[in-house]
C-alpha cells in the first residue's frame, strides 16, 4: 500500500538563493547540473499546490559591495550586481520551463525587452495561477540587498514563510567552517537574533522580517530534498520568528 505524501504546511512561501547556490562545484557562473536541480525542488513544491517566489543573488557573476572595495563607484557596481540577478533568473526560469513549469521573472529595473517589470498585483496574480514567480534587480535600489529584496517581496506577496537557502544547515553562533565547535540553534527569536548579533540576513532585511512577523527558515541547499520536507512540517536547519 503507498505511503501517504504529507500535505504541504504552507499556502506561499519565498525562497531567497543566493547566487553563490547555482554555482555547485564551478568558481564562476552556473553549474547546469544544480540549477536543474533546484529547479526540480522549486517545481515539486508548486506541483504540491504552494504557492512559490524566489529571489536569486548575483553574487556568482558580480557582487556591487565587492567591486566597491576593488575601486569602483559602489552605485555602478550595485546596478552591475542587480543586472546579474537577472541573468540567474532568467537561467532558473529557463531551467524551470524545461521541466514543464509556468514561470515568470519581474524586474525591479525596467528591462522589459528580457522579462516583465515588478507589479505587484500581477505578481499576485501569477502566483494564484500556479506560476513561480522569479523576482530580479534586487529593490531597484543600490545600497540594499538580495537579502533585503526577500525580506520585502515576501511582505508584498503575503507569504507564510520566508526561506533562505544557504550553504550551511542553519544559524551557528560562530562560523562552522572555521570553529568546528560552533553551536547550531534549532530555533531562535528575533530579539535573541539581535541581542547575540547573529549574522542572520542584513539589518533591513531582518527589520522587516520582524516588524511583519514573517517566519524565517535557514537551511542547506545542499541538502536535496530539504526544501519539500521542510514545506512538509519537517524542522530543518533553523527558525528564526516572533517566538
Amino acid at each position: 500500500m503507498p505511503v501517504e505524501t504529507p500535505a504541504p504546511k504552507y499556502r506561499r512561501i519565498l525562497l531567497k538563493l543566493s547566487g553563490e547556490a547555482l554555482l555547485g562545484d564551478a568558481d564562476y557562473g552556473i553549474d547546469p547540473e544544480m540549477i536543474k536541480r533546484i529547479a526540480r525542488e522549486v517545481l515539486a513544491a508548486s506541483e504540491a499546490g504552494v504557492e512559490v517566489g524566489l529571489v536569486i543573488g548575483g553574487g556568482n557573476i558580480f557582487r556591487g559591495a565587492g567591486l566597491q572595495a576593488a575601486g569602483m563607484d559602489r552605485v555602478t557596481g550595485d546596478h552591475m550586481g542587480m543586472l546579474a540577478t537577472v541573468m540567474n533568473a532568467l537561467a532558473m526560469q529557463d531551467a524551470l520551463e524545461k521541466l514543464g513549469a509556468y514561470a515568470r521573472v519581474m524586474s525591479a529595473l525596467k528591462i522589459n525587452e528580457v522579462c516583465e517589470d515588478f507589479i505587484r498585483r500581477r505578481a499576485l496574480r501569477h502566483l494564484e495561477k500556479g506560476r513561480i514567480v522569479i523576482f530580479a534587480a534586487g529593490t531597484g535600489n543600490p545600497f540594499f540587498t538580495t537579502d533585503s529584496a526577500a525580506a520585502l517581496r515576501a511582505v508584498e506577496i503575503g507569504a507564510d514563510l520566508l526561506l533562505k537557502a544557504t550553504k550551511v544547515d542553519g544559524v551557528y553562533n560562530a562560523d562552522p567552517k572555521k570553529q568546528p565547535d560552533a553551536i547550531r540553534y534549532d530555533q531562535l527569536t528575533y530579539d535573541e537574533v539581535i541581542l547575540r548579533d547573529l549574522k542572520v540576513m542584513d539589518t533591513a532585511a531582518f527589520a522587516l522580517c520582524r516588524d511583519y512577523r514573517i517566519p524565517l527558515r535557514i537551511y542547506n541547499i545542499e541538502q536535496e530534498g530539504a526544501l519539500m520536507r521542510i514545506l512538509q512540517g519537517e524542522e530543518l536547519g533553523t527558525l528564526v520568528s516572533a517566538g
